[in-house]
């Protein structure tokens, strides 16, 4: 059942929600006539929460792409202040690339996740306005990798496990970030995280978009929230390169194929971790708890896998993204093929009876 410790604010439904709205509200006038006049109500309370229950069960069970972007973006999902917060003891946080400044979109750190002493690496987005303008949405610039890879090596010298949490809609796009370098800065942390000789665990919490997720994404385990995203570009940036228009979202998200379902399918993802009912913003604590959980499983069994062996499986498995078997391809293109041939066929024919009648 949804967490009422973390109750929606009235006005952050999403579009798809509306009879969970209308049991919310429903269930909140009771309560207050219940207060209000002394008469008890908890057993109508009690049937309509199970309809609410009912209702988000059958509403999160087939999702849409699109309506998964929505719920990785909703306003309330637990960002990485709230994962630091919860699940990471005694965090000291690290200040700085040695090259250009600190920038805040990036927050790097030290401290203990269960029995592990990791350095966490993660996206920040902020939750106010003051705090998502100081660090552009959650977009960050050239220096934000270059401190993320600086305290990575950091790491790697006292062989301190690394724990990155994914959650942007991408790198900042702006002049100063280009004129700093930040193509640059994102294929140099590709290259360096891929030989890192420490055990590297990424978790993409949120929004996982284009290079600026990759930045930090290069690991041993990459694992997933169930309704987060990852993908080459954000939807409204597909639909405004392919159809210019940016109200093609939904289809262009469809295409994408960018749910941690597809993804998973795919063997792109080493995990789909668990959601609470509803999203990960109806209940922060859960969802800190099942990431937590996965982090300390897969750094256990990470940890036991003797270097050289960790390396080579994480180069064979950078390696295999992409690759398809040629029985797969064949399969899979069978279809145009015979279209394909049958109109060259077509054609062929109809050459064939114009020249006759000449």
């Amino acid at each position: 059942m949804p967490d009422n410790n973390n109750k929606i604010t009235e006005g952050c439904y999403l579009d798809f929600e509306e009879k969970v709205v209308d049991l919310d509200n429903q269930m909140s006038e009771l309560a207050k006539l219940s207060s209000a006049k002394g008469i008890d109500y908890s057993t109508e309370i009690r049937r309509l929460r199970r309809e609410q229950v009912a209702e988000l069960k059958r509403i999160y069970s087939k999702l849409t792409p699109w309506q998964t972007v929505q719920v990785a973006r909703h306003p309330q999902r637990p960002l990485l202040a709230d994962y630091i917060d919860l699940m990471v003891k005694n965090f000291r946080q690290l200040h700085g690339d040695r090259c250009f400044g600190d920038d805040p979109a990036i927050i790097t750190g030290l401290g203990q996740v269960g029995r592990e002493k990791v350095l966490i690496v993660g996206q920040n987005k902020g939750r106010t306005t003051k705090e998502k303008i100081a660090c552009n949405f959650g977009c960050p610039n050239p220096e934000g990798y270059r401190k993320a890879l600086a305290k990575m090596k950091f790491a790697e010298k006292y062989n301190i496990p690394i724990v990155t949490l994914i959650d942007t809609p991408g790198a900042y796009p702006g002049v100063g970030a280009e004129e700093r370098g930040q193509a640059q800065a994102i294929a140099v942390n590709l290259m360096e995280m891929s030989r890192l000789r420490v055990p590297v665990v990424c978790v993409c919490i949120g929004e996982g978009g284009s290079g600026g997720a990759l930045g930090i994404g290069v690991g041993d385990k990459l694992a997933m929230l169930e309704f987060a995203y990852y993908s080459v570009i954000s939807p409204e940036g597909c639909a405004a390169i392919l159809w210019r228009d940016g109200s093609q979202a939904a289809t262009a998200a469809e295409a994408l194929k960018l749910t941690s379902r597809e993804l998973s399918k795919l063997g792109l993802v080493d995990m789909v971790i668990p959601e609470p009912l509803g999203g990960a913003h109806r209940n922060v604590h859960d969802t800190v708890y099942n990431v937590e959980k996965y982090v300390v499983k897969a750094l256990r069994d990470l940890k036991r896998t003797k270097l050289d062996n960790l390396l080579e499986n994480r180069y064979k498995k950078l390696q295999a993204i992409g690759t398809v078997s040629t029985v797969d391809l064949a399969a899979k293109t069978r279809t145009s093929r015979e279209r394909i041939k049958s109109a060259v066929e077509a054609i062929a024919a109809q050459r064939g009876t114009v020249t006759a009648q000449t």
